[in-house]
């Protein structure tokens, strides 16, 4: 049996009922999640069926669940902590959350890139971050890069979300490791001078701006347009019919790819069944499920995908190791607050 708590705010809510305020035992895995999606209940259940490990999940944000962790000290009943995008697993890393683990299966089954140096998280789904674009307006030809979105021929075209986003801080984030800081902030400027409008709203709402013609190009995750694609809703179809997507850097280093990972907590209780929870997810039944519910990559080669995701075809990835991103991420944060990118 899957048992769930949800931390709400203020964090000092007890958890009445649940078997992570309880304690712990031999038979379980107590996972601490920032992720929100209903197919991960899959997931779960198929680790329980496989090796009889009954899986405890307190759901909260990032922040949330660190402070959590913090509080709880050695007390805490967390044995993973599960998080989407390097800069929240570096964020994590750097309050001492996660200890390094050694795994054999996890080094044959993960590519370098997605594996922290020293073993304190893993990436387990990709998530590429896409161009979109107005076919009627927008010659894909002269718009095949990142570097391309801070043309001053694109003034005044661009959705992009805020600063404040760990997506946008990412992809800043792995211009530095390319570039250097220098160019990666001329490169941000660049694309404040080409704002079509002030950042605002989700990745959903940069690519209906390019919809309703409000901009001309946009960036988000992939996963948002296929969710408007396999809406149950015609509008929000023909939202994602209106443009094209594009994978940036595909003569050069690849799309930026960035990730939902997990990494084993610093003093957990149930350590030995929380590193076989971290294999689970690296094979390849999780694999599928873990990308399922929000049309994710799959870190493995081979896996199926998504019908969607499957027709786009193979694409070149940019293999920075993803720990990078989050280590460049206070300078990319900095460049952000200097250029005025609000």
């Amino acid at each position: 049996m899957i048992k769930h708590a949800r931390l709400a705010l203020p964090l000092a809510v007890a958890m009445a009922g649940s078997a992570l305020a309880s304690g712990v035992a031999a038979d379980e895995v107590n996972l601490y999640s920032a992720r929100h999606y209903d197919s991960d209940e899959a997931l779960y259940q198929a680790f329980t069926e496989e090796t009889g490990i009954e899986v405890n999940v307190l759901e909260g944000d990032s922040d949330q669940l660190i402070e959590r962790i913090q509080r709880e000290g050695v007390a805490s009943p967390a044995d993973v902590m599960i998080t989407v995008d390097a800069g929240r697993l570096w964020r994590a890393e750097q309050e001492g959350i996660f200890q390094g683990i050694e795994s054999e299966m996890l080094a044959e089954r993960l590519p370098e890139s997605m594996r922290h140096p020293e073993g304190k998280w893993f990436g387990f789904s990709q998530r590429a971050r896409a161009i979109f674009y107005n076919p009627e307006t927008i010659d894909p030809s002269q718009l095949s890069s990142y570097e391309d979105l801070a043309d001053p021929a694109f003034e005044g075209q661009v959705c992009i979300r805020s600063s404040n986003n760990i997506y946008n801080q990412s992809l800043l984030a792995s211009l530095i490791a390319h570039h250097g800081e220098e160019e990666a902030e001329a490169w941000a400027q660049g694309v404040v001078d080409n704002m079509a409008r002030d950042p605002e709203g989700g990745d959903t709402d940069q690519i209906r701006g390019v919809a309703s013609g409000e901009c001309d190009i946009a960036v988000a995750n992939h996963y948002y347009y296929v969710r408007l694609l396999k809406s149950d809703d015609a509008a929000d179809r023909e939202v994602a019919e209106s443009v094209e997507i594009l994978f940036p850097n595909q003569d050069g280093r690849g799309t930026h790819v960035n990730v939902g990972g997990a990494g084993v907590v610093e003093g957990a209780p149930n350590e030995e069944n929380a590193i076989r929870f971290l294999e689970f997810l690296a094979s390849d039944q999780a694999q599928e499920l873990f990308a399922a519910g929000n049309y994710e990559f799959p870190v493995v080669e081979g896996v199926a995908k998504d019908e969607v995701l499957e027709s786009w075809g193979d694409f070149k990835k940019d293999e920075l190791n993803v720990s990078e991103l989050g280590e460049n991420n206070p300078e990319a944060v900095r460049i952000f607050d200097r250029v005025g990118w609000r």
